[in-house]
């Protein structure tokens, strides 16, 4: 019977995310390029969505490196953002809306179980909403499942929790 597991899971901290955002507008502000611009960074926390607005194409380009460095100082994974399609807004201004993904999509999930599954360790997956859970019998095969899923691009983060050994 498992006595060890852990979760897999693709987490985003919005708060880390509301921190990198206040960074770049401060950035923004102060830039002599960007001045003028009525560029907006703004998080719709609900919708887990960010909308970028500026005046022209190359100011929210500019913006967007702008956000995603901040963003990476402050541990957000980039793979967790889906970027849509530049927009026209009033006038002259354009806009862009980021798709923050958080939690593991289902058929990423079981892209996740058939590569372990693969992997012919003795371990059991399962998907438990928009986590992955692995169970086995001993630390190091776990160890050789995260070396696994490490090493495989799943097209998202994915960060691993909840140690359990017994």
């Amino acid at each position: 019977m498992p006595d060890n597991s852990f979760d897999v899971v693709s987490q985003i901290e919005l708060p880390e995310v509301n921190n990198a955002i206040q960074q770049a507008m401060k950035e923004i502000i102060t830039r002599y390029d960007l001045k003028d611009s009525k560029s907006t960074i703004e998080l719709i926390e609900k919708d887990k969505k960010v909308v970028l607005a500026s005046s022209d194409d190359y100011k929210l380009k500019a913006i967007t490196e702008i956000l995603n460095l901040k963003l990476v100082k402050r541990n957000v994974p980039l793979k967790n953002l889906t970027y849509g399609k530049i927009q026209t807004a009033t006038g002259q201004s354009v806009k862009q809306e980021i798709t923050l993904t958080a939690g593991i999509p289902t058929e990423k999930a079981k892209d996740i179980v058939k590569a372990i599954k693969d992997s012919k360790l003795k371990v059991q997956a399962s998907i438990n909403g928009d986590i992955v859970r692995v169970a086995g019998k001993d630390r190091d095969t776990l160890q050789q499942v995260l070396a696994v899923l490490r090493g495989a691009d799943f097209g998202i983060d994915l960060q691993y929790i909840n140690f359990r050994t017994n």
